[in-house]
């Protein structure tokens, strides 16, 4: 068991933290391209993401250049060879249901999401523009994909596995310290993820004899 943790968990967050933005922006063109066939008898349109966030602008400065730096990579430069809308709601998430519609009659050949909130927004107002989520943490628990192999739907992308590391964190942290009896736990409770990620973590907790300590952020 131990074995099989130590070389199961690098494995997994490292391909995560590396393989998260080069994996979208592969599943981006692919969809991309896979649209703008449908336009082939319009060779000056140019692609078109809808980018839609939870979070401010400068909140995603890193994770919207690491965007660009990507597409870049494939070919694609923002203004030239593809353009961009993006939309912030800025942490008010009541204003992600009208940015993405605002979205949507802007005929984006597909939209980028950044988490369950944002997806959830652009699934809702349609089913036929193709949706890349970037890091849902659980997207069929969430009900935005049918499962992890066959999605199905307009759905796809990435899913940061959030409930499944949790608890092969805890174990991990016991192998680190064997006289490990107590951890605090820093979520929030509001989130998407939270349920699904306390179960595993609680789950794992009992299994390994350890008092959690929860703090809400």
């Amino acid at each position: 068991m131990k074995a099989s943790l130590r070389s199961l968990f690098p494995t997994i967050e490292t391909a995560i933290q590396h393989a998260k933005w080069a994996a979208l922006f592969a599943t981006v063109v692919a969809l991309t391209l896979s649209a703008a066939r449908v336009e082939a008898q319009q060779p000056t349109k140019l692609p078109k993401i809808g980018y839609l966030s939870g979070v401010s602008p400068a909140a995603e400065t890193a994770r919207r250049e690491a965007f660009n730096r990507g597409l870049r990579e494939l070919g694609y430069v923002e203004g030239k060879t593809i353009l961009i809308e993006y939309r912030y709601s800025e942490g008010r998430y009541a204003r992600l249901a009208g940015l993405a519609t605002e979205l949507v009659r802007l005929k984006p050949d597909l939209s980028v999401t950044g988490g369950s909130p944002s997806t959830r927004a652009a699934k809702d107002v349609t089913r036929t523009i193709p949706i890349v989520m970037t890091n849902d943490p659980d997207p069929v628990a969430n009900g935005l994909v049918a499962s992890l192999a066959l999605p199905a739907g307009n759905v796809t992308g990435l899913s940061t596995l959030a409930p499944e590391l949790s608890g092969k964190r805890l174990a991990i942290l016991r192998e680190v310290v064997p006289t490990l009896t107590r951890v605090a736990v820093f979520s929030t409770s509001t989130s998407p993820a939270y349920v699904p990620v306390k179960s595993e973590i609680d789950f794992a907790a009992k299994a390994l004899k350890l008092q959690l300590q929860y703090q809400d952020v």
